[in-house]
């Protein structure tokens, strides 16, 4: 292990969250949605299907465009994903002010 140079080497207990759905564009959406100490209370989103991920808060959602380039997806689909994420995605939370 002597050959890394580590900017940090922590483990911590997450949170899960596996879910399926499909939307009225007909697309599945397969995500594990991991909630975790670290990336101020934003969540890390994976795209089981595609293997994209990506850390995501409230923020993120109102960014124009940012799911469809994260999760390469067209803009109904990305509509239905922003309309589940917002129902689940807490507040950022900044701990070392």
């Amino acid at each position: 292990m002597s050959d890394y140079d580590f900017l940090y080497d922590h483990q911590e207990e997450t949170t899960t969250r596996f879910v399926c759905f499909v939307g009225n564009a007909l697309h599945r959406f397969d995500l594990a949605i991991m909630t975790t100490t670290r990336y101020y209370g934003k969540k890390l989103v994976i795209d089981l299907q595609s293997g994209r991920s990506a850390v995501i808060g409230p923020d993120d959602l109102a960014e124009e465009g940012y799911l469809e380039y994260v999760f390469k997806l067209n803009e109904e689909q990305a509509l239905e994903l922003n309309e589940f994420l917002s129902q689940i995605i807490g507040s950022i939370h900044f701990t070392d002010i």
